[in-house]
Formats: structure tokens, sequence, C-alpha cells
């Protein structure tokens, strides 16, 4: 499984997701569960969703 998420990329993640999740905690709502999507993509440095348009956010060093 190649890399195909670089660093800011990541770092925006990882900002959304825990932002995502802290909102859902304050409100109490269980939408802010959607914010483990990003901060996941963002750890293991791949997302699924670029698969099938061929992105990748990564320099070529990164992606080997």
């Amino acid at each position: 499984m190649k890399q195909n998420v670089g660093g800011i990329d990541r770092i925006l993640r990882l900002v959304v997701g825990f932002g995502l999740i802290g909102w859902g905690v304050a409100t109490q709502n269980m939408w802010g569960l959607v914010g483990i999507v990003p901060v996941f993509t963002a750890a293991i440095g791949w997302c699924p969703a670029y698969l099938p348009f061929g992105l990748s956010s990564c320099k070529a060093k990164e992606q080997e």
C-alpha cells in the first residue's frame, strides 16, 4: 500500500478530524464520530478515496 497523503494534507486532516471530534463531544452529537476518518487516514498516510482518481499529495520520495 503506497502512501498517497502528503505532509500538509496530513496536518489538515488531523486538524479537521480532531475539530469534528471536539465539536461532537462539546455538542454531544454522534456526527462528531465522522472525525475519526480523517484522523485515521492521516495516521496511516493513505486515503482510499484518492485511488479512483489517481490522486496523491505525496512527493515522489515519500511514496516509496
